[in-house]
């Protein structure tokens, strides 16, 4: 099973300011029944991405600033940053399939 490096919001603040390698923010609730099915689509589609590539998580509960920062308005989602940082990152909820998942995660982090 793919680990996922687990973030607190000070820490994924950083990671979000700092430029460097891309980065994917899986956010999640630990009760959501969806998004522990994102998660497992999140697993697959990791093992098609770019080693390189930092894959974190986060529970939307102890992010109360990000969620206001970003305007998240539902989990599961990820939040997409490319390595230069020099946009917003981007966020996707709709975790349909893990094709398009992949599709969403390449074209913001190429």
């Amino acid at each position: 099973m793919t680990e996922f490096k687990s973030l607190s919001e000070q820490e994924l603040m950083e990671e979000l300011i700092q430029s460097g390698e891309p980065l994917v923010v899986f956010l999640h609730t630990p009760l959501c029944g969806t998004c522990k099915a994102a998660r497992r689509m999140l697993e697959v589609a990791s093992h098609l991405l770019p080693a390189e590539l930092v894959i974190a998580e986060a529970n939307i509960n102890m992010l109360p600033g990000l969620v206001s920062r970003y305007r998240i308005s539902s989990v599961p989602a990820l939040l997409v940053t490319s390595a230069d940082r020099i946009a917003e990152p981007e966020i996707y909820y709709s975790m349909g399939s893990v094709e398009r998942m992949l599709e969403f995660i390449r074209r913001v982090t190429s």
